[in-house]
């Protein structure tokens, strides 16, 4: 292993420094952040071993395959290699069960690297224990496997404290495991600890920059993060999903534009790659955040090319994936109802999708749609279609999707409700599902939900006229989803309406410094807003 300078310690590990004598992670010409990784391997590999290290780090599966693949076939014997393929099939984190597919191709992998072996103990636990990703994947749950895998990470984490690679994954392990309904952040402040750590030792490490961005990607740390958004971008630009990431610190905390223009960079650089997944998912960020800063032209140019991207997915065993079918889905949704237009959204196609919750957001837009235009035949149709979805997740297994189709269900139920002219009923029934989101959180795989549930619930007491309630559930939203424009112009017009004045130029000044590049003369909601401040109303 290599010479140490300092160390950093960690809970009961210690983490090494090395040598400062970087290998870097890539061919001059391209940029990808420096990693090292310490094989047992021919040396001719090291740097195609590291490149592709690199490019797992930053979550650029494909690309790490091939990049692993090069190392076999140039090493035979570079069993470690046949892990980072089953780490790249894994793919990222956060998104979800996965489908058999993906089991079988990962446990290939692994069956491949021990068949393979290796010539260290070390690369033998590293094998070993990406193998309990894979392992009984019929009957051990996948949170059982999650937990499983991080377990063996630390036993390498501990047992290796000169090993920053294991650092890394571990901390990744941890985020991986860490529950929508803790809100004590007990993993991500666990993880980020590691991260921080080893940013100091190694600042150029695409994999500690993303993670630190993954760990703090919740509203109370979301701050945190942004010095880490401000230079991943930056530290491996060209890697889209390195471009990409820093979105997810910019929707946390609400700078738009920051967002807008990162995407701008990762979609033009993965479809450059011929990366549509990756492009998809930056357009799904980019186009909401067109759509808070009323750039409603802008967002329609990414509504018009969704057609030509999708069409540039490729064929799936197992229909389309998250990142192309969720923004597939999503982008039409929000295009419509971040902009109040009901009739688009009662037309909205619906289509099937391999997951549940990726096609729940069709039936609920146009539900949300029907709700407005007081079409109570779409508001129940759409309804039957929620809960039919909600119990496909339950029979999948994936409880936090299953919440999130049940929320929609719910502020669909009060709805319907409202027009059968059960008005206090509905109220309580927004309110539930206004709790029940409460105890959830984002996936990373979006920005957002399509309608926050506390902004919806806003939007029924405003409906009740009931403004001086509706303003604290606007307020509740912006906790969670700061800068969002219907929620800010909520906000602004409860309080004008509940006579509370300088609240209500507060609001309406915040949502014309948001609007800056927005389109007033298409946003009656903006209009309003900058009337009310310049005094004209």
């Amino acid at each position: 292993m290599r010479r140490l300078l300092a160390v950093l310690t960690v809970g009961t590990a210690v983490i090494a420094a090395p040598v400062p004598v970087s290998v870097q992670s890539s061919p001059a010409a391209e940029r990808l952040g420096k990693v090292h990784f310490e094989t047992s391997c021919s040396a001719a590999v090291a740097g195609d071993f590291d490149r592709a290290m690199a490019l797992l780090h930053s979550f650029e599966f494909p690309a790490a395959i091939a990049g692993f693949e090069q190392v076999l076939k140039s090493d035979p014997g570079c069993g470690i290699a046949a892990w980072g393929i089953a780490m790249s099939v894994w793919g990222n984190p956060f998104s979800g069960l996965r489908a058999p597919r993906v089991i079988q191709d990962g446990q290939a992998a692994v069956d491949r690297a021990q068949t393979i072996g290796a010539k260290t103990a070390r690369e033998r636990e590293y094998i070993d224990a990406v193998g309990l990703l894979y392992r009984n994947a019929n009957a051990n749950d996948q949170r059982t496997r999650t937990m499983a895998y991080e377990q063996d990470m630390e036993k390498i984490f501990t047992k290796y404290p000169d090993d920053l690679e294991a650092a890394a994954f571990y901390a990744l392990a941890i985020d991986q495991n860490a529950l929508p309904t803790d809100k004590t952040f007990a993993n991500q402040l666990k993880a980020a600890a590691i991260l921080e750590r080893l940013f100091t030792i190694e600042p150029d490490h695409p994999g500690v920059t993303h993670y630190l961005i993954h760990s703090y990607d919740a509203p109370p740390l979301a701050a945190r993060g942004l010095p880490y958004a401000r230079r991943y971008a930056d530290l491996a630009p060209d890697a889209p999903h390195a471009l990409h990431m820093p979105a997810h610190t910019f929707t946390r905390v609400g700078l738009w534009q920051e967002s807008i223009d990162t995407n701008i960079r990762s979609h033009d650089a993965a479809l450059k790659r011929g990366d549509s997944g990756e492009a998809l998912h930056a357009m799904d960020y980019m186009v909401y955040a067109y759509l808070q800063t009323a750039q409603d032209t802008a967002a329609k140019r990414i509504v018009d090319e969704l057609a030509q991207v999708v069409a540039q997915q490729p064929p799936a065993a197992n229909g389309p994936g998250v990142a192309g079918g969720f923004p597939a889905m999503a982008i039409p949704a929000r295009y419509a109802l971040e902009r109040s237009r009901w009739s688009a959204a009662i037309n909205l196609q619906t289509r099937p999708a391999a997951q549940p919750y990726i096609e729940a957001m069709t039936h609920f837009a146009r539900a949300m749609g029907g709700a407005h235009l007081e079409r109570l035949d779409i508001v129940k149709a759409e309804l039957d279609q929620l809960a039919m979805l909600r119990d496909k997740e339950i029979i999948a297994k994936d409880l936090y999707w299953t919440t999130q189709v049940e929320i929609q269900r719910q502020e669909v139920e009060a709805w319907q409700l409202w027009l059968q002219g059960g008005k206090n009923q509905a109220l309580k029934t927004m309110g539930a599902a206004a709790t029940l989101e409460d105890t959830t959180e984002k996936s990373a795989v979006t920005p957002g939900p399509l309608a926050p549930a506390h902004e919806l619930f806003g939007d029924m007491l405003m409906d009740a006229r009931q403004p001086a309630e509706a303003l604290k559930e606007y307020e509740t939203a912006l906790q969670k989803e700061p800068n969002r424009f219907r929620s800010v112009y909520g906000a602004g017009h409860a309080a004008e309406l509940a006579g509370f004045n300088p609240k209500a130029r507060t609001y309406y000044q915040q949502l014309v410094k948001i609007c800056e590049r927005g389109e007033r003369q298409i946003r009656p909601e903006l209009d309003h807003a900058a009337s009310y401040v310049g005094g004209t109303r």
